[in-house]
């Protein structure tokens, strides 16, 4: 039945935040993230849809009503105000997790290493350091009533190579927080090249690994050499064996230089074809450290490359992802750094940023934001670094108000966009490029996967914040 066209009849409103976002032959996808909710469609419904957001609306444009019926299935009219996935920390930190950076000393010497690990002079944590910021945030799952602690092994170079404080820091926990009924979840980051006796540890102790690996073994020996310069694919291999043989959690970390890329779908498949992690992080490797002056991988080719070997890992059932393309999580965090990230250098002081590991990063007076108490056991804060750092949520950004990508992307790396816009307001950067155009796989991918029409999904997803004190808007 036709709609009546009288001036009488109510203007649909708009209740949704939405994107149009070009394909191409004269398509759009238009794009509700708060909803969760995309689809295609022509030139005339996205002009009705820029009319309704100018308060017009034209009954003769949608005659039988059936646009704007769709449209209110999908919450895109008439569904009220949109929940923004926004939280806020305020006060002290209280985090019931840590990221201890157990050294600066590798064994072995990757080109693109961000950190320059072995080219700078060893820290190396000590026990006392890895306790004192234990004890912090066991008391506080404590005064919380968390029912576990989370601890994160990582730092400017190899982990593992701190075998000593590593061990005996994941005991320290485990004695503590048995007595108040408080669980012990750890992870590390790792290169690959453990011992036997380091492998079964980490399998009987450890949650998971994130392991880099670059893909087949000549690709791994030329970006990843040992510190002797001999290749290591042969001890990371035998690693990954261990793991698939023992049936261990493990991600893999593949880097992409600007001369790999070409070689990226081949390295995909050899990693798909040969180890058991289902999940593969792929990312162009970071203008930083021992790389810092080489050409960037942030190209257009590195986009085509990864589509090809995403296409490969699917052949497998398995998949590759880019960290900051990611629909389906809203949130206005890409990561820990504003949301009070608790992580502690080998001298004990506080940063926010897993890559900013050292008081001498060229970005620590920015990162680091407390060192700890000497007349108690816990941290002193400089709440007006911290609250700068919270301050970098994406809902601050006056480049990323526009972009469809802010509520999952969620402003990207605030430490690579320094790298990128120094102080100065951030102005976007190559990495926007390639998110933009995987957020738009992604979500086209939902449509498919939805039955090819549209795609809605009821409940949005928040991710997960980090401990601390947070108001929710």
């Amino acid at each position: 039945m036709n709609q009546p066209t009288d001036t009488s009849i109510a203007t649909p409103v708009l209740s949704a935040e939405i994107f149009i976002i070009p394909l191409e032959a004269e398509k759009w996808i238009v794009y509700a993230p708060l909803r969760m909710a995309a689809f295609i469609t022509n030139a005339a419904t996205v002009n009705f849809l820029a009319d309704l957001q100018q308060g017009i609306y034209s009954p003769d444009i949608d005659k039988d009503g059936s646009l704007v019926e769709f449209l209110r299935r999908l919450e895109i009219l008439d569904a009220g105000s949109e929940d923004k996935p926004i939280t806020i920390f305020g006060g002290d930190p209280e985090p019931t997790d840590v990221t201890l950076f157990l050294t600066t000393a590798c064994n072995l010497r990757c080109t693109y290493c961000y950190a320059s690990a072995g080219d700078t002079p060893v820290r190396t944590m000590p026990l006392n350091v890895a306790k004192r910021g234990l004890d912090f945030v066991i008391s506080n799952a404590v005064r919380k009533r968390c029912s576990a602690i989370e601890i994160a092994y990582h730092g400017g170079g190899e982990p593992t190579v701190n075998w000593k404080t590593l061990t005996a820091s994941y005991d320290y926990a485990c004695a503590k927080s048995k007595p108040k009924d408080i669980k012990v979840i750890a992870s590390t980051a790792t290169n690959g090249v453990l011992t036997d006796t380091q492998i079964d540890w980490i399998v009987a102790n450890l949650k998971g690994v994130s392991l880099s690996i670059d893909g087949s073994p000549h690709v791994q020996d030329r970006n990843r050499p040992l510190a002797s310069g001999k290749g290591s694919s042969e001890r990371v291999i035998h690693t990954l064996k261990r793991f698939d043989e023992a049936g261990f959690s493990y991600g893999l970390r593949v880097t992409a230089t600007k001369d790999q890329i070409s070689e990226l779908e081949e390295s995909v498949d050899y990693l798909c074809a040969n180890f058991s992690a289902v999940r593969i992080q792929v990312e162009p490797a970071y203008q930083m450290g021992r790389w810092k002056n080489a050409p960037s991988a942030e190209t257009d080719e590195f986009i085509t490359a990864y589509r090809k070997a995403q296409n490969r890992a699917a052949q497998y059932d398995k998949e590759i992802y880019y960290s900051a393309a990611r629909v389906g999580m809203l949130t206005n965090h890409f990561c820990g750094i504003t949301q009070d990230s608790f992580a502690l250098s080998p001298d004990g002081n506080v940063s926010a940023c897993y890559e900013v590991f050292s008081e001498d990063n060229d970005w620590a007076k920015v990162f680091f934001y407390g060192k700890n108490d000497q007349g108690s056991d816990g941290y002193t804060f400089d709440i007006n670094k911290l609250e700068h750092l919270r301050h970098q949520a994406v809902q601050h950004r006056d480049y990323c108000k526009g972009c469809y990508a802010k509520w999952t992307c969620a402003g990207d790396c605030y430490h690579k966009s320094l790298t990128v816009n120094g102080k100065s307001e951030f102005q976007g950067s190559d990495r926007c490029h390639i998110t933009r155009e995987f957020t738009k796989d992604q979500i086209l991918a939902k449509i498919v996967a939805s039955g090819g029409i549209f795609w809605h999904e009821q409940q949005p997803v928040q991710s997960p914040t980090a401990s601390g004190k947070e108001i929710l808007v």
